[in-house]
């Protein structure tokens, strides 16, 4: 089964033994990122540093000229990932005999938010938040299209990985997060992360709804729940707090944005690229979840994009909608969190692995080769030697 190991390009440039010892893991291909968010990132076997803080969300590798005269544009990397170091740790991993296929993360943009405040997703109570760009605006969907294409399309990438390609909202891994006090369930992280915007309110009220009252009844539904009262359940637990009629359209309206931006960016992306070009998206079966892994419609995804990567390390269920869904050669990867230290389980990779193409997967896909741990990686090593 082929396996693919994520990596940033500060994992391998500088360190002249990382390529070869990722390839040494067994795996065929190597996701390397090549539009990242900000992050701090542990490099335990780098010779030079052991650190890295990349602090706002950029390309790492040099932007081209059409984003000339934009407001919305990529931003270049700091001395984290400074020249072209996604290309530079591109060929030092094909060198190795690996397969690279890009990274691209899309509508997660923290710098963005603050220089264009506007563009952010805007809850009930008229809170901005800026790590996530509402992909309901013209000019923000405009951009992510255009970032998707070029992240995408790298210079010998034989194909791609999107995530956050829809909607982000409350949900953030953020520095020093305050926000777990309350709470808030399935239901509550949706009525926290609809956005409010100029953009949003004009597409409720095309579903039939007063915006502004739409505001209050969802700071109404969120009542109970800053008082520790939230309703368990997925969707019905929604329909519960704000009322089916309501949520309905709500939800309507939101997954018909993310769903065409889906169709857009994978179309873009797919004229842009060479023959053979493979377009995955990180998703999520579940089509009104929002983050990194993109809530999508299966069948629909699956009919424009070559397949998708699905978070596994909590269990494979997530893979069945799109097993049962799927067309005939679609890619369904299995995600599996391979760091000991970030909740991953590489002592059980085997069996997972197994357990997944058991619900459809047909790929695995390694989450991090630069994170994990020597044990860590040597427990990935035996467990894709089985597998064989």
């Amino acid at each position: 089964m082929k396996a693919s190991a994520f990596v940033y390009p500060w994992d391998v440039n500088g360190d002249p033994e990382a390529a070869g010892r990722i390839a040494g893991l067994g795996v065929r291909q190597a996701t390397l990122a090549s539009a990242y968010h900000s992050t701090r990132a542990l490099t335990p076997r780098h010779p030079r540093h052991r650190i890295v803080t990349a602090s706002h969300a950029a390309v790492l590798y040099p932007a081209d000229e059409r984003w000339e005269g934009r407001r919305l544009r990529p931003y270049a990397a700091g001395d984290w990932a400074p020249g072209d170091a996604y290309g530079e740790a591109a060929d030092a991993l094909a060198g190795a005999g690996l397969d690279v296929h890009t990274w691209v993360v899309l509508a997660h943009n923290s710098r963005m938010g603050e220089e264009f405040p506007d563009t952010s997703v805007v809850n009930a109570y008229g809170d901005r938040y800026p790590w996530a760009p509402c992909i309901a605006q013209p000019d923000t969907r405009a951009y992510l299209v255009e970032l998707a294409v070029e992240a995408a399309v790298r210079p010998g990438a034989g194909g791609t990985e999107l995530e956050s390609l829809g909607w982000y909202g409350l949900a953030h891994l953020h520095a020093h997060d305050k926000t777990a006090g309350v709470g808030l369930g399935d239901a509550g992280q949706y009525l926290m992360s609809l956005c409010f915007c100029p953009s949003c309110r004009e597409g409720y009220a095309q579903q039939g709804l007063d915006p502004e009252e739409l505001a209050i009844a969802v700071r109404r539904a969120l009542e109970p729940v800053w008082r520790g009262d939230t309703p368990a359940g997925g969707w019905e637990a929604v329909e519960k707090l704000l009322g089916s009629e309501l949520a309905g359209a709500t939800r309507t309206w939101r997954e018909s944005v993310a769903r065409s931006l889906q169709s857009d960016a994978v179309a873009a992306v797919r004229a842009a690229a060479p023959d053979g070009f493979q377009i995955l998206l990180h998703a999520d079966p579940v089509s009104y979840h929002c983050g990194a892994n993109a809530g999508v419609d299966p069948e629909h995804i699956l009919s424009v994009a070559d397949g998708v990567v699905v978070p596994c390390t909590g269990g494979s269920g997530l893979l069945t909608p799109f097993a049962d869904r799927g067309v005939g050669g679609s890619v369904l990867a299995a995600n599996f969190t391979v760091v000991g230290g970030m909740g991953g389980r590489p002592e059980a990779l085997g069996e997972d692995v197994a357990r997944a193409v058991g619900y459809g997967a047909t790929e695995v896909r390694l989450y991090h080769a630069g994170l994990a741990s020597d044990e860590d990686l040597s427990l990935v090593t035996q467990a894709l030697a089985r597998l064989g």
